[in-house]
């Protein structure tokens, strides 16, 4: 454990070899969480030390989803203004001169094992049933050096005899026998280091003092405790997180649902909805609340709360939790959030939406109760946007019309009567108030006018009230789709 009057400094590193994962997200926003809670400060940093796979555009999708959850850090290079992240391979000259240090005192050594070589020891370890350990088949120095000047080598870390521990913040105590863990390889033939090694080097120069990471790490861990070791340094407190399972509880998959963060931002999640569900992925606020701020996380994160085992990804519960900020929005906001959503289905530009913003609003507000996502509204509110003659009407919609055989007549009849009402622009629980005492007057069912009526104006079988509905198409667009559904539903 980290002494008691250490600065609380965490971090989180992710590789950009692909979009933010779920897991991920959920590591970095407990980090985050904690740091936040006690005052401390939260890094970012890139671990690009994988060439092949690690690229720009997988960077800028990280940052990019970290900032859309709002997960902000507190240091890094300056960018314009602002912060960004910390890159490894930004940082190779301290690494080669702490790796020839280790080499000089003796923690490390050259190994110049061919791969042919590697792959024969591992071919007899597993026939004769012995655990594939790597471990001390390093040169006397002069001979090292010598033989560095022409043939190709490997750094490897030297493992000492004995038992490494360490109070993990989440499981309690752990320990490895040293003796099942390799020689493992620090820095690469052609140059570049491992990840075990830079993550050391990186965490003691950056002075963190909790490394929390998900549980896939601890076998990395006694590697970097004798690391930490063998340069005199105090490790950092560790914590492994659960995995994040789907309902197969196997490792979550794109088989049990989206894994990127980028996913459900593009099928319209709310940012907060994702932050809360993440939160309850392994921890929980209380027994019984669902629904709670980041606030609330900050206020009362404690590693030693999360559970052990591996929670599972509930993708039905995550839609109700969307909709739950959904329908708690403010229409406003509601309405900025959707309307991307809306630009994008191709109904309007966003100019236009922006130039109507009142008449936006309101149409959000006749289906807040009804959406889950904000990529749901453009489907629930295309009706407004089509053409009068071009309604496209519900198969189900149509057939509750045409099951009323005096549907034609009522239709006109009642476009009759509402002309007054259209010309005055007549509010809509007034229109709302006097077509109920229409149809009692003319002793019909609600269901003989509102059923051919909504058909006619929407092509759905349920939405909205219809006098709102009137309300936002306007008059000339309700006289013109009640004609025609004259003809369309003869």
């Amino acid at each position: 454990m980290t002494s008691s009057n250490r600065k609380v400094r965490l971090r989180f590193a992710p590789s950009p070899t692909g979009s933010l994962h779920i897991g991920g997200a959920r590591t970095a926003l407990f980090n985050w969480a904690y740091a936040r809670r006690h005052g401390g400060r939260f890094i970012l940093r890139i671990e690009d030390t994988d060439r092949e796979r690690s690229t720009p555009e997988h960077e800028a999708a990280v940052l990019e989803g970290m900032r859309w959850l709002g997960i902000d850090w507190d240091e890094g290079p300056d960018v314009g203004g602002d912060f960004g992240p910390y890159r490894q391979t930004e940082r190779f000259d301290s690494y080669a001169e702490l790796a020839e240090r280790m080499v000089a005192d003796g923690t490390a050594y050259r190994a110049f094992d061919s791969t042919e070589e590697i792959q024969a020891m591992r071919e007899t370890w597993m026939h004769s049933g012995q655990k594939p350990v790597y471990q001390g088949r390093d040169l006397d120095p002069e001979e090292s050096a010598r033989r560095a000047e022409s043939d190709p080598f490997v750094l490897r870390f030297r493992v000492p005899e004995g038992t490494t521990r360490f109070t993990d913040m989440i499981r309690g105590e752990v320990s490895f026998d040293n003796g099942e863990v390799d020689d493992w390889v620090m820095v690469r033939s052609d140059g570049t280091p491992t990840y075990n090694f830079v993550v050391v080097c990186d965490d003691t120069s950056m002075e963190i003092s909790h490394v929390m990471r998900g549980e896939e790490h601890l076998t990395n861990t006694p590697k970097q405790v004798l690391l930490y070791e063998a340069l005199g340094l105090e490790p950092p407190s560790f914590g492994h997180f659960p995995l994040i399972l789907g309902k197969d509880k196997k490792k979550l998959s794109k088989r049990t649902g989206d894994t990127a963060v980028q996913s459900y931002r593009e099928k319209g999640y709310p940012p907060e909805a994702v932050l809360n569900f993440l939160c309850l992925q392994g921890w929980a606020l209380d027994d019984k609340t669902e629904i709670f701020s980041v606030q609330d996380l900050i206020g009362h994160f404690d590693p030693a709360d999360v559970s052990k085992g591996g929670s599972i990804f509930d993708p039905e519960k995550f839609l109700w939790l969307a909709g739950e900020y959904v329908r708690a929005s403010e229409v406003g906001d509601l309405a900025e959030r959707c309307l991307p959503y809306v630009v994008a289905a191709g109904l309007a530009t966003e100019a236009d939406l922006r130039e109507r913003r009142d008449w936006f609003e309101r149409a959000v507000a006749t289906e807040q109760e009804r959406i889950r996502l904000y990529a749901d509204l453009p489907a629930r509110i295309a009706y407004l946007f089509a053409r009068d003659g071009e309604v496209v009407y519900d198969p189900q919609a149509e057939k509750n019309a045409r099951k009323h055989a005096d549907r034609l007549d009522t239709l006109k009849d009642y476009l009759a009567w509402l002309e007054p009402h259209l010309q005055a622009g007549s509010p809509a629980e007034e229109v709302r108030a006097r077509t109920r005492d229409w149809v009692g007057e003319r002793g019909l069912k609600f269901p003989q006018l509102f059923q051919p009526l909504r058909c006619a104006l929407t092509g759905a079988a349920g939405g909205p009230d219809l006098f709102d509905v009137m309300e936002l198409l306007g008059p000339q667009a309700v006289r013109k789709r009640l004609q025609a559904a004259a003809e369309r539903l003869a």
